[in-house]
């Protein structure tokens, strides 16, 4: 009966073992060897160069750029983005009545194609005939031009924040719906108040499930591309150029995939040390005494 149950396991894990080494496996081993090659113009050839491609990477001054933007970004996902879905599922726990509807409303945005939400936002920050202009136009102020050197990268950060507030969202619900009424039954026969319920029962008791989206906001940073290349394509002069949107260019416009995959495995190391990092920081420790 045992080996019979192997079996059966072995069949159902076989599909799902060949997608993975299909599409994630062989493309990432792929994508390493390509690094250390001199592959242009997508040729069946690529020359191997050894760590070239990694040398440029350190006096590449666009790199350095975007990863100080990549790390704004972040500063800001993290402090907005994690902070006020906490804030919303807080406020929407305590609702009876119009739960559902708040929980879809500020789910919905996920369900929506962040091209699409980048092509809406880059209509919002128009100069001739953008929303913005046309408010301040109300107020009899002159045109702007929102995208600039010093705005990009904020500007770029708003609607990613605002995309991914509903999932997190999301996740903090599940999580306090885990938390026993009694202890808020509890506290409140004690006389405690709202807000001292939420800083002294719901975020300690949540706080692993804090810890998970902190780690979850900080790697999805490095993936974070269509928003930003439909808003800027990473201009105007790099002031907003991603790791990512940096990647598709040199891969998909100069034609540089040697070079291309050297950043791709930057963004995969830093990726995973920062996650590393960040657990090991934020998970709370274990007593065994």
């Amino acid at each position: 009966m045992v080996l019979k149950n192997k079996r059966q396991f072995t069949v159902f894990l076989i599909p799902a073992a060949v997608l993975i080494l299909t599409f994630l496996i062989y493309p990432l081993f792929k994508t390493i060897w390509y690094s250390f090659t001199s592959w242009k113009n997508f040729s069946p050839v690529a020359d191997w160069t050894g760590i070239d491609n990694y040398k440029r990477l350190f006096s590449d001054t666009i790199i350095s750029a975007s990863i100080k933007h990549t790390f704004t970004m972040m500063a800001f996902v993290v402090v907005f983005q994690v902070g006020l879905s906490l804030v919303l599922a807080m406020f929407v726990s305590t609702v009876k009545k119009t739960f559902k509807f708040f929980r879809t409303v500020y789910f919905f945005p996920i369900v929506i194609s962040a091209t699409a939400i980048g092509l809406m936002f880059k209509l919002i920050y128009g100069y001739e005939y953008g929303l913005l202009n046309y408010i301040v136009g109300l107020f009899g102020v002159d045109k702007q031009v929102w995208i600039n050197e010093n705005t990009s990268i904020y500007l770029v950060t708003i609607p990613t924040m605002w995309q991914y507030v509903g999932f997190y969202f999301v996740i903090y619900l599940t999580g306090m719906s885990k938390i026993p009424e009694e202890i808020y039954e509890s506290a409140e026969l004690d006389g405690i108040n709202s807000l001292q319920k939420a800083i002294y029962i719901t975020i300690p008791m949540i706080k692993d499930v804090i810890c998970s989206v902190v780690i979850l906001v900080i790697s999805g940073c490095f993936k974070v591309f269509d928003m930003v290349y439909i808003i800027t394509e990473g201009g105007p002069m790099n002031s907003s150029e991603l790791l990512s949107t940096y990647m598709y260019n040199m891969a998909f416009r100069r034609y540089n995939g040697g070079y291309a995959s050297a950043i791709a495995v930057l963004m995969i190391v830093l990726g995973v040390v920062l996650t590393m990092f960040m657990r090991k920081l934020l998970e709370p420790k274990e007593n065994y005494d």
